[in-house]
């Protein structure tokens, strides 16, 4: 049902049956490769193009996660998917191969909580029994589209962001086949906010006021307090917009616990890997959501958590006709029975 202005409550308890995550080979060497089910030892996967390898980290993922269920794809009755790419072509790939019915969608890095937030609506309201959806990014493919190609070795300033080569897809259900899983209780769907920042090296700034806009909106509109949540994590600021998120949030009168404020983009690498400001794409939420914390909660280190992915709504033509960044974040809750 609708809550407030902006949020969903899922009273039904849509069910994560399964989930799984593929990697490439930097992300084998991150902090969280022991949550990754498919790693790559190399950028091409076996194809002649970094547009195909990406639709084959989409594709791994999603299969994983039917296998881990023991679901038939003839048994799924919708796949939500997205990435970065023009026209979300790798996703599009993806469903051409799986051959499930398709929604395509585009919210950027915050691709990976519209999704999970549609599957949740669609299998509460019994649309769907099963529903697949899926987010994925690939390194080379997404800076090659944004801002140079790898092969040039253009330096970054210290606000940019690593584009994560990773993909992460969950199989959301009304049937759940055991206890003790992860279900969705609610989703907040966040506005367009536009700050007037132009920098597409500063993805993080860019983001933060739309990740601080939606966390609000959705304290606002559950009437909940943050200690709440175990945990309320950001899909991808990077060390910029936690820190401004953060201090937006204090502004608002968000009294959060900062240990219990936590960034995909700052958990999925090492610290001595070049990512400069942290991890970015829309495979980054989606990767350490699916992967590292649905273990966590699994594991009982979490037993409610807040995800909030954040998206940059810009494309190659907007900034090359001198347009300002517009951003937008999805929260979607799960917790554990």
């Amino acid at each position: 049902m609708l809550k407030g202005k902006q949020s969903w409550v899922f009273e039904n308890r849509p069910v994560i049956a399964a989930a799984g995550v593929s990697g490439g080979p930097f992300e084998a060497n991150g902090n969280l490769a022991e949550d990754f089910d498919v790693l790559h030892d190399d950028l091409w996967m076996g194809e002649d193009s970094y547009e195909k390898a990406h639709r084959v980290l989409l594709e791994e993922a999603g299969q994983t996660a039917l296998n881990k269920a023991n679901i038939q794809k003839e048994d799924v009755q919708f796949y939500i998917a997205g990435d970065l790419i023009n026209q979300i072509t790798p996703s599009s790939l993806s469903a051409r191969t799986i051959q499930i019915p398709y929604f395509g969608i585009f919210g950027a890095c915050s691709t990976s909580m519209e999704g999970l937030a549609l599957a949740s609506f669609i299998v509460n309201y019994r649309g769907a029994d099963y529903v697949l959806t899926g987010a994925s990014s690939h390194n080379a493919a997404v800076e090659k589209q944004f801002r140079y190609p790898t092969e040039y070795g253009g330096q970054k300033p210290p606000t940019a962001q690593w584009t994560v080569t990773g993909a992460g897809a969950a199989l959301v259900t009304s049937k759940p086949s055991g206890q003790n899983l992860p279900f969705t209780t609610s989703a907040t769907i966040g506005k367009v906010i536009d700050m007037g920042l132009t920098d597409p090296f500063n993805m993080g700034g860019a983001m933060a006021p739309a990740a601080a806009d939606t966390i609000t909106a959705h304290f606002k509109d559950m009437q909940l307090d943050p200690s709440h949540y175990d945990l309320i994590v950001t899909g991808d600021l990077g060390r910029i917009g936690q820190e401004t998120a953060y201090e937006l949030l204090t502004n608002n009168g968000l009294k959060i616990d900062r240990e219990r404020f936590k960034d995909c983009g700052l958990m999925i690498y090492k610290d001595d890997q070049p990512v400069q400001s942290g991890g970015s794409g829309a495979g980054c939420s989606a990767a350490v959501l699916y992967g590292h914390l649905l273990n966590q909660l699994k594991q009982g280190t979490y037993r409610r958590i807040l995800v909030v992915a954040t998206g940059a709504l810009l494309s190659p033509l907007t900034f090359q006709q001198s347009e300002s960044i517009p951003c937008i974040a999805h929260a979607v809750s799960i917790e554990m029975t």
